[in-house]
């Protein structure tokens, strides 16, 4: 009896997915974003936000950011706590800059850095041996140093970019998912 009462109510049950939009490259999707998901994003008019997607509906985007304060403690500690929220509606084409992609495998950002760091190293120990030992000083370990400090901070530049949205193909597609009755 219990059954036959759910079959027959379940059949008037609707279930509307919300819209969605997709970051392409080309023809490959590499993201999908979708309400309940994080985005992170600069727009046209220079705002950058951090945010919840809490719907995508009609070509906009709206949004919940919240504002997270760090409270110190009297034992020398911090607690954070959610001092308010904003609400933001952003139609998807004023998206003019999205966060990185993160990516499971080479990192060129924190590549970048340590080389930045073991060439500034290997640069300084140069100098500090020209300075004490000129017989053995090497100038073509120097200029090396020098070298990886500097590919390691273009690799870092380079890893950190985020991306722009009508440059080197990539574009934001907008999918509605609403059914007209």
């Amino acid at each position: 009896m219990l059954c036959t009462v759910f079959l027959v109510s379940a059949q008037n049950i609707f279930a509307q997915g919300s819209d969605f939009l997709l970051l392409k490259k080309g023809d490959r999707t590499l993201r999908h974003y979708l309400a309940g998901q994080h985005i992170e994003f600069t727009s046209s008019t220079g705002a950058y936000h951090n945010a919840l997607i809490t719907n995508i509906k009609n070509d906009s985007v709206f949004l919940q950011e919240f504002l997270i304060q760090r409270i110190p403690t009297t034992y020398g500690g911090f607690i954070i706590d959610t001092a308010g929220s904003f609400r933001f509606v952003y139609n998807y084409r004023d998206i003019l800059y999205l966060g990185r992609i993160e990516r499971k495998n080479f990192n060129v950002a924190g590549s970048g850095g340590a080389l930045l760091g073991g060439g500034t190293l290997l640069t300084l120990a140069s100098a500090v041996v020209w300075v004490v030992d000129r017989e053995s000083f090497s100038p073509v370990l120097m200029a090396s140093g020098a070298g990886l400090a500097g590919l390691g901070y273009l690799m870092s530049r380079a890893g950190s970019k985020p991306i722009t949205i009508g440059k080197k193909k990539y574009r934001l597609e907008y999918l509605n998912m609403q059914t007209e009755n």
